[in-house]
């Protein structure tokens, strides 16, 4: 009796073990480029699995069982599998993305087997139009996704989902890319601390996502609830948005993409200046001049004193302009100006600030690199951005290198990596507030404070000659021996 029992053990495990047939497989799309990470189920079953990154599967199912094989991007297929290799082709499909999401694992799973609220979008949504900044490009597509940027080139963008959350601390989204944290926090240098703590501003140098290039994203997923992107605890408290960037087309390929976006500066933005007043505040007991005007100084050094404007005031309260005043201005204390020691007609300057400002213009070149076999794949990138502001003197630049690879070792190993590196200079920033640390904002000092006795196309001029700025604004014991 017990040989009987163990007898039909053994065809019970044989019969179970004939039942599963073993299937080695790989997935590729119409170009014949492997789809990596792939989900295979067996139909009408919880049996699932994942192809690696070289789009190569494993999987044991019931005989002349059916395989649904889907990845984003692509028409999702049915085939009839009995055993042993199978090729799978899978076309591409823009209404599949919508019906796959990848969670926080960075497994794709069925809209349908999520509990929790995700949307998706096309790589190619957030390409189509070019800009130094890729947050910018996601504005519009998700819903509840706030985004705000700063009005200063290279300014950092604010990414918010549903609301602010916490008053002091940080509502950032956090970004993901092919599994790798970004830290989209702005700047918090102990400069940049201090004067916003004095609410002073400072400079703004941007944060890291900003550096993603959009060229090469395939797809983009937002987790937007706690239990989405509880993987990445306190982090991820706010948001997170998942990015998984292009693979690799089998053999090799090279793609290159170049784009010139141009902006143009508005002058019906800026104030109207009264040119009837010049610099200085009317009357005042400060000035020498008899007439409480000027100050009273001897400039060409023939003994008699001259009508200095009052180089170290910030408003243009003074006296009224007359043409027939010769006075020395602020160029006449810059040894490279023209005007050097030299009396001018007291008048308003032919050029105010609106003058100075330019076309802004955005470059974007990158030059992409990869290869794929059965065994792995490879790519690497390099983007160059630049990006010049409607200021003569601003400019940031950005170069951006991606590396990544991934390589089958055994059926059951493969090791991948991902390098990424960025590097940022500018030139000509202004700051965001008052005066933090000298970061002065220079459209509020040109509607707060100015002289409209100085021509900005000299100043301008005095800048490229000089290497700096020449003031208007100068102290007056920094001129005279004497106070003034």
């Amino acid at each position: 009796m017990r040989k009987f029992v163990s007898l039909l053990i053994v065809l019970f495990i044989s019969t179970l073990a004939w039942a599963q047939q073993p299937i080695k497989g790989s997935v590729k799309n119409e170009k014949g480029a492997p789809v990596p990470f792939a989900t295979i189920t067996e139909t009408g079953t919880k049996n699932i699995v994942q192809a690696d990154a070289a789009g190569n599967f494993t999987i044991s199912i019931r005989k002349n069982g059916q395989l649904t094989i889907s990845a984003a991007g692509h028409q999702t297929q049915t085939i009839t599998a009995s055993g042993g290799s199978v090729e799978v082709t899978l076309l591409f499909g823009e209404a599949q993305l919508s019906e796959v999401v990848v969670t926080a694992l960075g497994v794709r799973k069925s809209r349908n087997q999520v509990a929790y609220a995700a949307q998706q979008i096309a790589g190619d949504e957030v390409s189509k139009t070019r800009t130094s900044n890729f947050i910018q490009n996601l504005s519009g597509k998700v819903a509840g996704l706030d985004i705000k940027q700063g009005n200063t080139i290279g300014a950092s963008t604010n990414v918010v989902m549903r609301g602010i959350k916490s008053i002091a601390g940080n509502n950032q989204v956090l970004f993901v890319v092919d599994g790798i944290p970004y830290n989209n926090a702005v700047g918090t240098t102990p400069n940049q601390t201090a004067d916003r703590n004095n609410a002073v501003g400072g400079y703004d140098y941007g944060n890291s996502a900003a550096d993603i290039n959009p060229d090469d994203v395939a797809s983009i997923t937002v987790l937007k609830g706690a239990a989405a992107s509880a993987l990445y605890g306190s982090q991820g408290a706010n948001g997170v948005i998942l990015i998984t960037t292009k693979k690799a087309n089998r053999g090799l390929g090279i793609t290159l993409n170049s784009s010139i976006t141009l902006g143009k500066y508005d002058p019906k933005t800026f104030p109207k200046y009264q040119k009837e007043y010049g610099q200085g505040y009317f009357p005042s007991s400060r000035y020498e001049d008899p007439t409480e005007k000027f100050l009273y100084r001897d400039v060409d050094g023939d003994g008699k004193p001259d009508l200095v404007s009052p180089v170290m005031e910030d408003a243009s309260y003074g006296a009224k302009y007359d043409p027939n005043l010769m006075v020395y201005q602020w160029d006449a204390f810059d040894p490279s100006s023209p005007y050097f020691k030299k009396a001018r007609p007291w008048v308003a300057g032919a050029n105010d600030p609106s003058t100075i400002f330019r076309t802004a213009v955005s470059s974007n070149q990158s030059v992409f690199m990869d290869g794929a076999t059965d065994k792995g794949f490879f790519k690497m990138g390099y983007t160059r951005t630049d990006d010049w502001g409607i200021l003569p003197n601003s400019r940031i630049s950005k170069n951006l290198l991606n590396v990544s690879g991934s390589y089958n070792i055994s059926e059951k190993v493969t090791a991948s990596a991902n390098l990424s590196f960025s590097n940022v200079n500018g030139k000509g920033r202004y700051g965001t507030g008052y005066d933090g640390n000298g970061a002065r904002n220079l459209m509020t000092s040109f509607r707060q404070w100015y002289n409209v006795g100085v021509d900005m196309l000299e100043q301008k001029e005095a800048y490229f000659r000089n290497g700096k700025n020449s003031t208007w604004n100068i102290k007056a014991d920094d001129l005279f021996a004497q106070e003034p």
